[in-house]
């Protein structure tokens, strides 16, 4: 199974799936590419040192989000790939998008969908009281964060938690949730 990752910043997910690549555990996938938005996200140096390919492709040189959108495609085409995978990368694409990669495109989101789609989902849970929190990974329909879920992971939200602790927390467990599902569609444990 051949992989493109989408990113935009730091790619510490991006580095979870390297790491897992290199120790031999993502199954049948391999990364064949690292396409970023942002020409200085730090995601493109950590693809460089495991030796794969990058690409930039700064939205801000296109005029309306279409045809930014026909431009990324074409990029990833050309890594001729089996699934495109966010790893932080920041940009609602559109309904074109995501038709023409129809379940060959996936999304880590950290919180328990349905619930928190969107931004700031560790302090949405905090006010709200929730007992636990997580991520979730899922396919990426038109509608933000509203895809199938393929998999979801909890942490409990203890008494003196802050933001920035969970956030650290639910990362902490993002990075074996995304390369532990990528592994298990690339030796068709989960059906796409």
């Amino acid at each position: 199974m051949r992989i493109v990752c989408l990113i935009s910043g730091e790619g510490t997910n991006l580095q979870a799936l390297i790491d897992w690549q290199t120790k031999g555990l993502l199954g049948d996938a391999t990364i064949v590419g690292v396409i970023s938005n942002v020409a200085s996200a730090y995601g493109l140096k950590r693809a460089e040192r495991a030796s794969i390919p990058t690409s930039v492709l700064p939205h801000r040189e296109y005029s309306h989000r279409l045809l930014f959108d026909q431009a990324l495609r074409s990029l990833i085409n050309g890594y001729d790939p089996d699934l495109v995978v966010l790893a932080g990368f920041m940009r609602i694409l559109t309904a074109e998008f995501v038709t023409h990669y129809r379940h060959r495109l996936i999304n880590i989101h950290p919180s328990l969908l349905p619930k928190y789609k969107g931004l700031y989902t560790h302090r949405r849970a905090l006010e709200a009281g929730d007992t636990v929190a997580g991520a979730t990974v899922h396919w990426v329909t038109e509608a933000l964060d509203a895809g199938d879920i393929i998999q979801q992971i909890e942490v409990p939200i203890v008494a003196n938690d802050s933001e920035e602790s969970l956030k650290t927390r639910v990362v902490e467990l993002e990075h074996t949730l995304y390369p532990s599902v990528i592994r298990d569609l690339s030796l068709g444990v989960i059906s796409c």
